[in-house]
């Protein structure tokens, strides 16, 4: 049973730092990509980043390129979110989701395509 569990939100000042982890388990994900939602109170959830698990490629959206960093350690079968110059727009519920991709090289940024979620960490960013 896949399983992923969300940490590291908390409650920073505008231009600070946080740093969120995805633990996985129950499968090898090497042919997953690894994906970072959001939601924010009366908004839909969107797409913030993605991994692939195998060989490492990212994909950022346009609202956090430059500010936020996706990466992961295999030995820990863990995905990171760094994110830097936090800015109060970016308080939301972060999410981790896997997505299988086989030998795929496209990302998708629909939360439709992704198959596993995690149950969130609340981000909030004070002005």
């Amino acid at each position: 049973q896949v399983q992923l569990v969300e940490s590291g939100g908390g409650l920073v000042q505008a231009g600070g730092s946080l740093r969120l982890s995805c633990a996985a388990s129950g499968r090898t994900f090497s042919s997953y990509a690894m994906g970072w939602f959001r939601q924010a109170p009366g908004k839909e959830r969107e797409f913030v980043a993605a991994i692939k698990w195998s060989g490492g490629s990212t994909y950022y959206a346009d609202s956090v390129k430059g500010r936020f960093t996706i990466s992961r350690d295999g030995a820990k079968n863990t995905v990171y979110l760094q994110m830097n110059k936090l800015k109060p727009e970016d308080t939301a519920v972060y999410y981790c989701a896997a997505r299988y991709t086989g030998s795929s090289p496209i990302f998708r940024t629909r939360q439709a395509d992704y198959d596993y979620w995690g149950q969130g960490t609340q981000v909030t960013v004070s002005s």
